[in-house]
């Protein structure tokens, strides 16, 4: 088959997990210039992925759509009758996701996970589980491995998002009237997370910050999201009370206002999670924390000295062990092991975006 006009791409879940796999829709994009590309999505995080100039169509999932299985059959049933799609990729490859691929027995590139219920529906499955040689870019990329007997696949490493100029005029206006100097430079912080075990330690948290601030005399904004998270970055806030540097006051009430936040960022640093990955797909310089039993070798992909991190295991090998508790693992990455290698970063970009 050379015509390909419309490819399906399904990533539900969490917003790095989209991010990332944005990677297909370039691919796919480069390869198939003129071919439609539509991205399935969680109706929560969608939103992030408009303007992209790689997808065509953004297919929302809403709450409801996912809570009721007959809905959401009815709705995955209209979605492939109407789009008679030449490519479907499953990046999920559950029993859920599996439906899609069902109601598209004619579609002639039906691509999954290798699982051992699938083979009936999808007629190529991928082993793309982490071995130790590939990061979440490359575990991604390989579901496009069926495609080479009969493409040449024009593979993109590079995961991006978009904002428009309407965007970020008004998000910058908006940092500005909230107190934020563009001549000094600006630093999103990640000083919580969504889920509490991923959060390191709050101490060694407020030292590195305020080397921060006292050796670059950056803004930090604290980033977060809930209530829960509100109030705990103004408490960390609260536990700094000479560093007028600290902005909790910057909300972003959306993940668009999130992308736009970043793009008028020096630097991001902190907790590992979604935040981190929307700020690279920007390209700004980033440093993050890993927890335990997170890889930095497959989280942090396209690594470079521009995107950076730590994980316990680099501290001591009694990381991998079960010798120690989570917490006691976590707290293996000290003030001082952060401060060692993120200074050297936050000497070169800082300096080099005034």
């Amino acid at each position: 088959m050379n015509d390909i006009h419309k490819i399906l791409i399904l990533r539900f879940r969490r917003v790095g997990d989209a991010v990332i796999s944005t990677v297909l829709c370039s691919s796919l994009k480069k390869t198939f210039p003129n071919a439609e590309i539509h991205y399935v999505l969680n109706d929560n995080i969608a939103s992030l992925f408009e303007h992209h100039p790689d997808i065509d169509s953004v297919i929302r999932f809403s709450a409801e759509d996912m809570n009721s299985f007959p809905r959401y059959l009815k709705k995955v049933w209209k979605i492939v009758s109407e789009g008679k799609y030449d490519i479907i990729i499953d990046t999920r490859s559950t029993i859920k996701t599996l439906w899609f691929s069902i109601f598209s027995l004619k579609t002639p590139y039906r691509i999954g996970k290798l699982k051992n219920y699938n083979f009936l529906f999808q007629n190529y499955r991928v082993d793309n589980s982490f071995n130790g040689t590939k990061d979440e870019v490359g575990k991604t990329l390989q579901l496009l491995s069926p495609l080479e007997k009969d493409f040449n696949i024009k593979y993109e490493k590079d995961f991006k998002l978009y904002v428009t100029t309407e965007e970020k005029v008004h998000y910058r206006k908006y940092m500005q009237e909230e107190g934020i100097d563009f001549s000094k430079p600006v630093i999103v912080c990640a000083v919580t997370a969504r889920l509490a075990h991923k959060v390191w330690n709050k101490e060694y948290m407020r030292d590195v910050l305020l080397r921060i601030t006292d050796k670059y005399d950056a803004q930090l904004i604290f980033n977060y999201g809930g209530r829960e998270e509100r109030e705990a970055a103004i408490a960390l806030q609260q536990s700094m009370p000479d560093c007028p540097n600290i902005f909790t006051n910057i909300e972003a009430r959306n993940l668009r206002e999130l992308a736009a936040m970043l793009v008028h960022s020096d630097f991001f640093f902190g907790n590992e999670g979604g935040p981190r990955h929307i700020s690279q797909a920007f390209n700004i310089p980033s440093f993050a924390i890993y927890p335990p039993e997170t890889s930095k070798k497959e989280w942090l992909p396209n690594a470079s000295e521009r995107f950076q991190g730590i994980e316990p295991r680099e501290i001591s090998e009694s990381a991998l062990s079960g010798a120690l508790s989570f917490t006691e693992k976590f707290n293996l990455i000290s003030a001082d092991a952060v401060w060692n290698k993120l200074d050297p970063m936050l000497d070169k970009f800082l300096l080099a975006c005034r």
